[in-house]
Formats: C-alpha cells, structure tokens, sequence
C-alpha cells in the first residue's frame, strides 16, 4: 500500500527571511499546543503533502518547528497526468531537507463521485500510513478559504449546526493547524522563501463545485473569510455542546445501557433529533441519518406512529406509552407476487 518510509536524517529547518522572525513558526506552535495539548513539542507528526503551496507551506514550517519529529506523505490517486511528477517534486523536497517522505497509492480504482471517493481513499492510507510509522497526529493543510468554501456548499445543502461546523480543527488522529490562515498568506510565505509548489488544475476545473465557488469568491468582497473561519469554530464548539447535552440525556435514563431504547422527554428538536441518530447508529452504523428522513422519523414519533428507516423500525414501547420507543428489526417486505 505504501512505499517503506525512509528514516530521515537530521532535518534541517527552512531559513526564516531577515527581519519576519519566527512567526511563522510561533503561530503553528500556538495551536499546536491547543490542539495536540501541552506535550505537542514531544509528538511525531504526519504531515499529508499533496505539493500544493498549502502543503508545501505547513511541511515546511513543520519541519522548522519541530526538526526530526516531523515526516511527510503524498498520495498519488493516479487520476491525472502529472500526478506522479508531483509527488516525486516533494519527495525531492524532502530528502534534500533530511524528512521521510512516502508515496501512497490507493489498492482499487476511485469510483463514483470522484472528489468524495478520491477523498475517503485519501485518509484511509493517511491513517494507515500514520499507524504503521507509530506518528501521533497527521496535519493536513486545510485554511481558512477552504473553510468557506465548504461553509457555503454546506447552506446549499441545508445542513444543521455540525455541517456548518464544517472542517474540524482536530478531528480524531488529524489537525488542521492553518485554519485561521489565509490560501493569500501561504502562497506569500512559500514565495518568499523559496519553496517549490505545483498547482493542481482540478482546483479550477470548472466541472467541480469547489472549483467554481472558489473562482467566484475570489473576486467577492462581502465575506470576511476569516471571521467566517471563527464562526466555523463556534459552531464546533456549539456542535460538541449539544452532543454532551445528549450524553447527559442518556446517562439520566433507567434504561439506558439498552441500546434499542429511545426516551423522548419533550426535548428540544435538535437534541431528539441526535438521540434518534446516536440509538439508530449503534444498530447500523452505515446508516446515513440526516435531513428530511431524519426529520421524518422525528415526525412520525412526535405523531406516535411507528417509523421506519433502512432495515429499522422504531415503535413505542406499549401503546399508551409515546415517551419510550424501541428500536427492532423491520419485517421483511413480501416479494410481489409474479
């Protein structure tokens, strides 16, 4: 799946320019300390390169912060021409400044939505990648444009306080430092100290949604991306306080080790809304739980009528009862007579 990781030399940290000093190098520490925690100087770290000046920027400020606990991975979907010159430009990059640096390739073909597909793929090996080198964290390079961006196709889509969260900072083993950074800023930064970049023309390829969004807000005014990024993070903040109110909601239940149970004690819509999600997915988690089904299981139970989704059926627990639910197994559908 990946090539062997080569065991890097004594990194050598990228010269700051007179006279900016290492600010570079104290904004990434500061949140690194927030996100990682007050050992973040003691972890090794991943960082995904796809050669991008994104990328390219946070590998090599990385590697200034932390020399010799930093290595570096690329992963080369093989989907277009160029992509393997791409990544044999950051291993060069990274031999010449003593980091690992391994090639991922994906075992199967990206199919059906490419993005989507390309990215599921992508931090699957990422993961596996981070694993096997026994790295505390992978870094991905994800700013505050990106954030935007992916802020409004998620108002396109009509998603609720966690969509709109929209990229996490820290989301399990992967940190997003540079979100309070701006795609101008680190385009300046790699410029002014001499790091190569590739431009990777799915970036503007008109046939992606991204691409066209990004063309159209980079000759907009209106929006402050960067305050757009921190009302990213509030809604983060908010997202994980509604899903403590719901442990705390569970943790209160008589029943509430039962994994097929649902209490509805009059809660606010978007609380009922996780305790649905939260009891349907302990019982399949491939189950896509959002939007209007979601809202019409809610619905059905707000009315005590039964409710069905996927291979699920919801029914409360006695018939006087519209307080208690239990989750079952549908009765199989009967084949339509021939």
């Amino acid at each position: 799946m990946s090539e062997p990781t080569p065991q890097p030399q004594k990194q050598r940290p990228v010269a700051e320019k007179p006279g900016d000093g290492n600010s570079a190098a104290a904004r990434i520490a500061a949140t690194l300390k927030a996100l990682a925690g007050p050992n973040w100087h003691q972890l090794r770290y991943g960082i995904a390169v796809s050669g991008g000046s994104d990328s390219m920027a946070l590998l090599a400020m990385m590697g200034q912060t932390l020399p010799n606990q930093v290595w570096a991975a690329t992963v080369d979907h093989g989907l277009r021409t160029g992509s393997a010159d791409e990544a044999n430009m950051v291993a060069r990059w990274c031999r010449t400044h003593g980091i690992g640096h391994a090639i991922l390739h994906p075992a199967n073909p990206i199919i059906g939505s490419l993005q989507a597909a390309a990215r599921a793929a992508r931090y699957a090996l990422l993961e596996n990648w981070r694993r096997e080198c026994a790295l505390d964290f992978v870094l991905t390079a994800h700013h505050a444009d990106d954030q935007l961006e992916t802020m409004i196709m998620r108002l396109n889509r009509s998603s609720g306080v966690g969509g709109l969260a929209a990229i996490r900072a820290k989301q399990g083993h992967v940190l997003r430092p540079l979100l309070d950074w701006r795609r101008g800023e680190l385009e300046t930064w790699v410029h002014d100290h001499g790091i190569p970049f590739v431009t990777d023309p799915s970036n503007v390829d008109p046939r992606f949604d991204r691409a066209r969004l990004r063309t159209m807000l980079a000759a907009q005014q209106i929006l402050d991306v960067s305050a757009a990024a921190r009302s990213a993070e509030w809604l983060n903040q908010a997202d994980q306080a509604l899903d403590w109110m719901v442990d705390q909601a569970i943790a209160a239940w008589p029943d509430s080790a039962d994994l097929a149970i649902i209490r509805d004690h009059d809660y606010p819509d978007e609380l009922l809304r996780r305790v649905i999600v939260r009891r349907l997915s302990a019982h399949d988690s491939a189950l896509v739980l959002r939007g209007p089904a979601l809202d019409s299981v809610m619905a059905a139970m707000r009315a005590g009528r039964r409710a069905m989704i996927g291979d699920l059926l919801i029914d409360r627990q006695s018939p006087t009862n519209t307080a208690v639910w239990r989750i079952s197994a549908a009765p199989r559908r009967k084949k339509a007579a021939k």
